[in-house]
């Protein structure tokens, strides 16, 4: 019986023995298995997180550079408005401002060996070739008087009838519809001219509105003046560099306007301006003298220390006296004494009015002075002498009331070219007809392009030619005779009759300047590019206006802002 037992239970253990068992080498086997899973996907994300961390860095380092090449540019704006402080004579001696790489090519803000790291400005305004047209770019500022106020123009038709008309009508594409209706939306009344649009018209469009009839405040506000359309504001410079770019369409008709010139490649954005004005200010900054300040006594004291007691004698002899026409004879200037108790009565409207002509003035002589009075510079009595009963100043009068007679002045100022060269700029830079500190909207004839040139009133095609062929663009630098506008008539290129109507519309200043600022990393970018409109009639210099142009890219090659070729990749 126990025998049985143990057979049965050695056959059911062995039965058993041959049982699968689980094996010590595949469960650690299944645990490196999942060990290596879990390291691999720890792997997968660390490298994902360090990923994610690296592109968070480029993403932070991108952003920091373009902050910093943004703050670049706006070093360049606060740049200009220092150099624009300065002495003009100061600016001159460094080069000017109209083309001046030194200055304003690749201004250097962070020195780095690489010029990956180096960080930069530059400032570029369109250019103007011989021929008085715009064409390639220049290291400078443009002059907002070397444009076309709109703000303004409506004060042509003081010069000559339509002659407001008749510059805008210069700008290129240009009809009369569209002139006469730019001219209804800036006047200030509602009665249309003979091709315009007013309030009728714009009240019937959808949604309607009203034309400003007053200054613009922008220039793309004139995309709501009728037919004025952004092609024609804007061209086919879409990035704003003064050039057709290869990926740029040229255009050879606008709007059915005709452009195989290319003189609508920047549109009419490139002619007009809101902004033009020129400091009414001596050379020394201090303000000019108004000739027709009513305190002659403080006029002529002011004149004699400037100009000289011929040349004050006379101006003030004017403002009493006028023109005189006559055939008398007369003393020089500076052989009279003035009474100057004697109010102004003549205003002078131009500096121009003093050349070529003679005045007579009343000079007052009382009794018990032996008849002398206010006599000439030598003593002798003036013209006229003692008084004679029928100018009130015998008995009847018992001695008390003052006795008048009459002078004649000789000019001061003669017309001929010769002499107008010896004193007029002088006069230019000293006196003015109103005490303002600036003066807005005159057009600038030495940096002007040609169209504009053509529709000023009273100036030829002939001297326009003469005028863009002898011109000196950079303000005097090269020509100084020409840093006033009367150059053209001491050059024989309009008369003195045609100057005196031109002398309100034109210059040859202007202190409000405009240009793009490109401030960043040149080799490699990023770089931030704006445009600026800078008043320096103020001082400090403001800026008025200020366009983003980060969206229309760095618009200029990095070679030209100022990279040089060791650094470009």
């Amino acid at each position: 019986m126990r025998i049985e037992v143990l057979q049965k239970n050695g056959t059911r253990n062995r039965r058993q023995s041959r049982l699968p068992q689980p094996s010590i080498h595949r469960r650690r086997a299944s645990i490196l298995i999942l060990t290596l899973v879990v390291v691999a996907l720890l792997t997968l994300g660390t490298m994902a997180f360090f990923e994610r961390m690296f592109a968070e860095h480029r993403a932070s380092r991108a952003h920091g550079r373009q902050l910093q090449a943004r703050h670049m540019a706006e070093s360049g704006v606060e740049y200009l408005k220092a150099v624009l402080a300065q002495d003009p004579l100061v600016i001159r001696d460094s080069g000017g401002l109209y083309v001046n790489p030194s200055m304003f090519q690749g201004v250097t803000l962070v020195n780095d060996p690489l010029g990956a790291l180096r960080g930069q400005f530059t400032v570029i305004a369109p250019d103007i070739t011989t021929d008085g047209l715009y064409g390639g770019i220049r290291y400078g500022l443009e002059n907002e008087s070397s444009r076309l106020n709109l703000n303004t123009v409506l004060l042509a038709d003081s010069s000559s009838d339509d002659a407001a008309r008749k510059l805008l009508m210069t700008l290129p594409g240009m009809t009369e519809t569209v002139a006469d209706s730019i001219l209804d939306w800036i006047d200030s009344d509602d009665e249309p001219r003979m091709l315009g649009a007013e309030r009728n018209y714009y009240s019937t469009l959808s949604p309607p509105y009203a034309p400003r009839n007053g200054p613009l405040g922008s220039i793309e506000e004139l995309l709501l003046v009728r037919d004025v359309t952004p092609a024609l504001l804007f061209g086919a410079d879409l990035n704003r560099n003064s050039g057709v770019d290869v990926i740029e369409e040229p255009l050879t008709v606008i709007d059915n306007a005709d452009n195989s010139l290319g003189l609508l490649n920047r549109g009419w954005a490139a002619y007009i301006t809101l902004d033009s004005a020129e400091t009414n200010l001596r050379p020394d900054g201090t303000r000019k003298i108004d000739v027709n300040k009513e305190d002659l006594k403080k006029l002529h004291q002011e004149l004699t220390e400037a100009l000289g007691a011929e040349m004050a004698n006379f101006i003030v002899a004017y403002r009493q006296g006028g023109k005189y026409d006559g055939d008398e004879p007369g003393k020089a200037a500076s052989a009279i004494n003035l009474d100057l108790t004697q109010p102004g009565r003549e205003r002078i409207t131009t500096i121009l009015d003093l050349i070529g002509v003679r005045t007579r003035i009343a000079t007052q002589t009382q009794p018990g002075q032996n008849g002398q009075g206010q006599g000439d510079a030598g003593g002798q009595p003036s013209q006229g002498g003692a008084p004679t009963p029928s100018e009130g100043g015998g008995q009847g009068s018992q001695g008390q009331e003052k006795n008048n007679s009459r002078i004649v002045v000789n000019e001061a100022f003669a017309k001929d070219p010769a002499s107008m060269k010896s004193y007029l700029a002088k006069l230019m830079d000293n006196i003015a007809v109103n005490a303002d500190r600036s003066i807005p909207g005159r057009l600038n004839i030495n940096q002007a392009p040609r169209q504009l040139l053509i529709g000023i009133p009273n100036l030829s095609p002939n001297a326009v030619d003469q005028i863009i062929s002898q011109r000196d663009v950079t303000l005097g630098q090269q020509q100084p005779d020409q840093i006033h506008e009367t150059w053209i008539l001491t050059e024989g290129i309009v008369d003195l009759a045609q100057m005196k109507k031109l002398i309100s519309l034109v210059t040859t200043g202007g202190s409000v300047y405009r240009a793009q600022v490109v401030g960043g990393y040149f080799t490699e970018g990023p770089t931030e590019r704006l445009e600026v409109v800078i008043d320096a009639t103020k001082m400090p210099p403001v800026v008025r206006r200020r366009m983003e142009l980060r969206d229309l890219g760095q618009g200029y090659a990095s070679e030209t802002l100022g990279a040089t070729l060791d650094d470009l990749p």
